[in-house]
């Protein structure tokens, strides 16, 4: 279509947008029309902002917790310490502190309860260098009493489970099948026992609050029989070296036989599943928006039957059915915009104000992290939702306007 001829179609379609109708009733649809889709814009921007704000405080739980950089193995589940290049990973320029990790799923037994946990043996000064002491509810983060005897430190949904008390002299009591030598004649002498005395407890208020044991990793090496072994290692870069070229570079010095993974990899499971339901929640909310904006098909109907005469008059003029159709498109898709933008202000407002204000509370009572909903606005957010916006409209405005001549043939 020429430039000329869409000009045309605008200036004529914000006309009859804003001119005094014959029948009030059309006007009364469109404010209904534009309300509908103001609500629903609204709704899409507060919820989308929603969930931004969800996955920024995972991010947040799960990255106070997780290394910059984890190193495994592709094939089982341990590997010799020699055959990974640790001393040529620290000289990297890049790496700020490796540490060697030994990890497996234990039973651990406190005056008669029991409960299978993640035994993590880790380096002394593991917990204050990558600053998971911060995470400290009770107790200390030391993993050595008096630098001679063991201690460990656990997370508070472990702790809650066994009802530990850090006051008690009662200790820890872990059992791991022995590796080495296996008698099954006699279940007793399968396992290797050892007893250590809990320190602390952490709660990164993420899932390994329920899972992870921290004791110092010749402790691990011993009940495991994981003498020279490790079962992964984890690396801290600096601050502004985190990204895809320092792992590449990672990958290089660790070789094919072991997987690099970074922050979200470790995660990658949860942060799919955050993805995918916002993506849903998304097309939910944009049904719900082509539901609303079908009462423009109602508007643009009721116009075309009102305007019948002026069409007449276009078509004998010589104007093409394709530039009446666009008129009618135009004055249908301004309804929307009007209403999309006007939804696009709403939920800006209502999303500040809860930012602000945390008017909408999380929970009902105390145990929870955050006693409201956190919220996040996103440019991408909004251009994207316009954008639902005007598409859905012009597929709506394009239905009533299909049969413009069979109109003005029965006016005829």
């Amino acid at each position: 279509m020429k430039p000329h001829s869409f000009r045309t179609a605008f200036l004529v379609g914000l006309r009859y947008l804003f001119s005094k109708k014959k029948h009030n009733i059309i006007n009364v649809i469109s404010i209904v029309s534009m309300v509908g889709i103001g609500v629903s814009t609204a709704a899409l921007i507060v919820v989308l902002s929603v969930f931004n704000g969800m996955e920024g405080f995972v991010q947040q739980c799960f990255n106070s917790f997780n290394p910059d950089f984890q190193i495994t193995p592709k094939e089982g589940k341990s590997f010799e310490r020699d055959t990974l290049q640790i001393e040529k990973l620290q000289s990297l320029p890049e790496v700020k502190s490796v540490y060697e990790v030994v990890s497996d799923l234990t039973l651990m037994t406190y005056d008669e309860r029991q409960v299978l946990v993640t035994l993590k043996g880790v380096e002394d000064d593991y917990l204050s260098e990558t600053k998971m002491d911060t995470l400290l509810i009770d107790g200390n983060a030391d993993l050595k009493y008096a630098d001679a005897y063991n201690a460990a430190v656990l997370g508070a949904i472990v702790a809650g489970n066994i009802q530990l008390n850090l006051r008690s002299p009662e200790m820890l009591k872990f059992y791991y099948p022995k590796r080495l030598k296996k008698n099954l004649s006699d279940p007793a002498t399968a396992f290797n026992t050892d007893m250590i005395l809990a320190s602390g407890v952490f709660a990164s208020y993420t899932e390994y609050d329920s899972k992870i044991v921290f004791v110092p990793i010749d402790f691990a090496r011993q009940i495991m029989d994981y003498d020279g072994l490790l079962t992964s290692v984890e690396v801290q870069v600096e601050s502004n070296q985190l990204n895809q070229k320092t792992q590449k570079k990672i990958q290089e010095v660790v070789g094919a036989d072991f997987e690099v993974k970074n922050k979200y990899q470790q995660e990658d499971m949860l942060y799919k599943t955050m993805k995918s339901e916002k993506l849903m929640v998304f097309i939910i909310l944009a049904f719900i928006l082509f539901v609303a904006a079908f009462n423009i098909i109602g508007t643009l109907g009721m116009l075309i039957i009102e305007k019948k005469n002026d069409i007449g008059t276009f078509y004998a003029m010589g104007a093409r059915k394709s530039l009446v159709k666009l008129i009618f498109c135009v004055q249908g898709s301004c309804v929307s915009l009007l209403g999309g933008l006007s939804g696009l202000v709403l939920g800006f407002i209502v999303c500040l104000m809860q930012q602000i204000f945390h008017i909408v509370k999380l929970g009902g009572g105390e145990g929870y992290l955050l006693d409201y909903y956190p919220v996040q606005m996103n440019p991408v957010d909004f251009v994207l939702v316009l954008l639902t916006v005007l598409i859905i409209s012009f597929i709506t405005s394009m239905i009533p306007t299909r049969h413009l001549r069979d109109v003005v043939s029965k006016a005829q």
